[in-house]
């Protein structure tokens, strides 16, 4: 088994990007399931948009100079036949096409009507007239691959004609919380805690674009982890939490050498999430294995430093650079690690969070992501990267 040790903040990350091989397949779903999935392909417009020229208001269409004869009406969804001819006027709603020959709309409220006539000012011509392909022409690239389709997006893309979306299959994941000391339910009694990571680890992979599809609790065995690893099935992703250290009960090292898995990042220098790892399964070529601290917080780092970029891969997403925000405090790492800090960003300033601790789930509740302090001191008003989070 191949193991690499301790690497920097920024190679675990890049390695975690590279480590799966492309954007898993895809599926079509309807517009009504599309919500925060990914698009597996570009999304060219069908049609103009708007699909006709249009009126923008209620109001009057006319052709010429006023004042104009009322010759009807024109609804939305029922287009005139025929050509508005000079001097005339159709009542029009906003939305409804305009007719061949028409110059302008006028609006209601600033029009009178008196013995079949309309009376106002003159109009330019186009007033009030939204043309043919104003938002977007038919081809315009809309979305591309790998965005995230939001109601906006969606409600965008069926107006121009789509009923269904090609997107990316979610990438499935398989829990499994070690350790002996967890409690699921009620108040910790006992020498037990209680287990947080299970509660909310599927809520930040669904939040990330995966879908987890099954947990398991696993004891501090051996054994027990072996099987639990070889007893899993069709999945993308497995991920564990806890026993990923050298103490006597931590043992995916142990499992992942018996099962002759490669390591892809063992350890990382940051604080917290030192312990995480990310190993490729022999046996499950295509399966990754993503090895989280117990810690909560800790936990949480690795997820973002590993498990995100392995989920974005899986989606068809790409790698850029973290924004660059300037830290509101002075922060601390120790020499050659990346401490990560939990906080807020004020405006485009990082401010610090409280309860900082691996153990700690406070300042991590009350925060949007971490800023990247470097190695060393890092005074107030100097930058940092900021890593948000889902």
């Amino acid at each position: 088994m191949k193991s690499f040790q301790e690497l920097s903040w920024d190679e675990a990350h890049h390695r975690a990007w590279e480590a799966a091989s492309g954007a898993l397949d895809s599926e079509i779903v309807s517009l009504a399931l599309a919500l925060e999935r990914n698009l597996a392909t570009n999304c060219p417009a069908l049609c103009d948009l708007p699909r006709y020229t249009t009126s923008a208001m209620d109001g009057w269409v006319v052709a010429g100079e006023g004042p104009w004869e009322i010759i009807g009406d024109i609804k939305a969804g029922q287009p005139f036949i025929g050509t508005l001819g000079n001097g005339k006027t159709l009542r029009i709603a906003t939305g409804a096409v305009i007719p061949d020959g028409a110059s302008a709309v006028v609006r209601w409220e600033i029009a009178e009507e008196k013995d079949r006539h309309i009376y106002a000012a003159t109009p330019l011509a186009g007033n009030d007239i939204r043309p043919s392909g104003d938002e977007c022409k038919k081809g315009e690239l809309l979305a591309t691959q790998g965005q995230l389709l939001t109601p906006s997006l969606i409600g965008l893309l069926a107006a121009t004609g789509y009923d269904e979306l090609l997107v990316t299959r979610k990438p499935r994941v398989a829990l499994l919380l070690l350790g002996d000391e967890l409690q699921l339910a009620g108040i910790p009694s006992d020498g037990l805690v209680r287990d947080s990571l299970g509660p909310q680890l599927p809520g930040w992979l669904t939040r990330l674009g995966a879908e987890v599809v099954s947990t398991n609790y696993v004891t501090d065995e051996l054994e027990s982890v072996i099987a639990a690893i070889n007893g899993i099935q069709d999945c993308d992703l497995i991920i564990s939490t806890g026993g990923t250290a050298d103490g006597p009960r931590d043992h995916v090292h142990g499992a992942l050498a018996a099962l002759d898995a490669e390591f892809i990042v063992d350890r990382i220098r940051t604080r917290p999430g030192h312990p995480a790892l990310l190993a490729r399964l022999s046996a499950k070529k295509s399966t990754l294995f993503l090895g989280l601290p117990g810690n909560p917080q800790s936990a949480v780092v690795g997820l973002m430093t590993l498990g995100a970029p392995v989920i974005s891969t899986f989606l068809g997403k790409i790698q850029r650079p973290l924004d660059i925000v300037e830290t509101l405090d002075a922060l601390s790492a120790p020499p050659d690690f990346t401490r990560l800090v939990v906080g807020n960003l004020i405006g485009s300033s990082f401010s610090m969070g409280k309860h900082l601790g691996s153990a700690m789930l406070r300042g991590l509740a009350s925060s949007t992501g971490f800023a990247l302090a470097p190695s060393g001191e890092t005074k107030a008003g100097e930058k940092v990267r900021w890593l948000p989070l889902p």
